[in-house]
């Protein structure tokens, strides 16, 4: 809804206020007592924050010229590439100090950013109150369907899916929630969110690509992360560690990105090669799942997805905004925000089924070659029972410890094994996503008319 209020109540005074309420939740945040009391200013920092991404790059669209425009969104975009470092370092000031110390460190940065807002941000001259009705009806459909389809996605595994009434309830009202709203945004006269900026430019081309990004996105970080505390013993530190050079990476190359987009570089080429370069990394990552892969293999895949995504968090916010102008760039932008977030909750949601899926049937296949009569089944028993009793001389908690950890074994093998499979899919579903992309049109940023011409 980012658009709309910023129109109601003016851009400068809707961000500086979105990042007035983010600063102040974050120190109530530090100061909490209690987990509730913590998880209600966290959802209020939720409603400071969540304008923050989609009104900045509003910002960007409509102060900076069309000429420097690309360099400027480059700039912003080396802030958002490099977000990984934070939970490396989130991780550093828990670990030496206390978890207060995570929250209070956006005090400062929040202070300086609400008095950088209301010195230099100026509203915007399209940003006009209405005197017309505020659209409740669309809001409560928008949160209904939308808070319903996260609660689905994240807690549905936990439930065992649809076996569970209160998934199957909360499912019936994403479903309905989110067709009434659509419907509702169509048909209304002043819509809270207006759908029929997917109609103009590259707008909904750009929001199918924001969410295969978003998919690609958070599913690849949730699986590694995991995979290496879980099977090479990183500590969450370490893991956090192997993200940082990638990162740093894609930041070095954003004024590079930038510079080419100024140029007049269409940002649909760079897509292309961003996602294919994606996904390279994540087919290079499906070989190095072992049980004792060291630091170095996992470098380089990690440093290429950096080069990846340096190619593509600026070009998509320019495919999505190239064209538009007024409140347009306002909606565009928070729509195609919004459906990058879905996409990552569902990538989260759907590999983690499918890791459950493919574990069990990996390990019911292991288990056909496991059997009493294969000798080298009972060679590796005996000789984990031979070793084990060298600890203890009781020679039954010998050989049922030999078993827990043969069992063991088995179910480490049969999740490496669904995680490889996974990366597979994922792979697939980039090169199946990509064409997608050349349909887009062109839009040329040295216009004089700040939405510029198209080709």
């Amino acid at each position: 809804m980012s658009g709309w209020l910023s129109s109601q109540f003016g851009r400068k005074i809707y961000f500086a206020s979105s990042v007035a309420i983010f600063t102040f939740a974050s120190l109530m945040c530090g100061l909490s007592g209690s987990i509730w009391t913590l998880v209600f200013w966290r959802f209020c920092a939720g409603i400071g924050g969540g304008a923050l991404f989609a009104t900045s790059q509003t910002i960007l669209k409509e102060i900076y010229p069309p000429e420097k425009i690309g360099m400027a969104m480059a700039m912003f975009g080396m802030g958002v590439i490099v977000g990984p470092i934070g939970p490396y370092l989130g991780g550093y000031l828990v670990y030496n100090y206390s978890w207060p110390v995570i929250f209070f460190v956006n005090i400062p940065i929040g202070i300086l950013a609400i008095f950088l807002t209301l010195t230099y941000i100026r509203d915007n001259p399209f940003d006009k109150k209405t005197d017309a009705s505020v659209d409740w009806l669309g809001i409560i459909l928008l949160i209904v369907g939308i808070g319903s389809l996260q609660l689905v996605l994240e807690q549905g595994e936990r439930n065992d899916w649809f076996e569970s009434q209160y998934i199957i309830t909360f499912t019936l009202l994403a479903v309905t929630g989110i067709i009434g709203f659509i419907i509702r945004e169509l048909t209304a006269e002043n819509p809270i969110v207006d759908l029929r900026v997917l109609t103009k430019g590259n707008v909904a081309i750009a929001t199918i690509m924001n969410f295969v990004l978003g998919f690609i996105l958070f599913g690849s970080v949730f699986i590694s992360p995991i995979y290496m505390q879980r099977f090479l013993g990183f500590t969450a530190q370490m893991s956090g560690a192997m993200f940082i050079p990638g990162a740093l990476l894609s930041g070095m190359l954003m004024p590079v990105v930038g510079g080419l987009l100024s140029k007049g570089t269409p940002p649909k080429y760079m897509i292309v090669g961003g996602f294919l370069i994606t996904a390279i990394f994540v087919f290079w990552s499906s070989f190095i799942f072992t049980t004792n892969t060291g630091t170095e293999p996992m470098f380089w895949p990690l440093l290429v997805r950096g080069l990846g995504m340096a190619f593509l968090f600026v070009p998509l916010s320019g495919l999505t905004l190239g064209g538009l102008n007024g409140k347009d760039v306002g909606q565009a932008s928070g729509i195609s925000n919004m459906i990058r977030q879905i996409g990552g909750s569902m990538s989260v949601a759907i590999i983690g089924v499918l890791n459950e899926t493919l574990s069990a049937e990996h390990r019911a296949n292991i288990l056909e070659h496991v059997t009493p009569d294969n000798p080298l089944v009972n060679e590796r028993l005996n000789a984990m029972k031979a070793g084990l009793m060298s600890a203890t001389s009781d020679a039954q908690r010998a050989s049922q410890q030999a078993l827990a950890f043969l069992d063991y074994n088995i179910n480490k093998q049969a999740a490496i094994l669904s995680y490889i499979d996974i990366f597979h899919y994922l792979t697939i579903f980039i090169l199946i996503s990509v064409p997608l992309v050349l349909f887009a049109r062109t839009y040329k940023l040295n216009q004089d008319a700040m939405g510029g011409t198209n080709s």
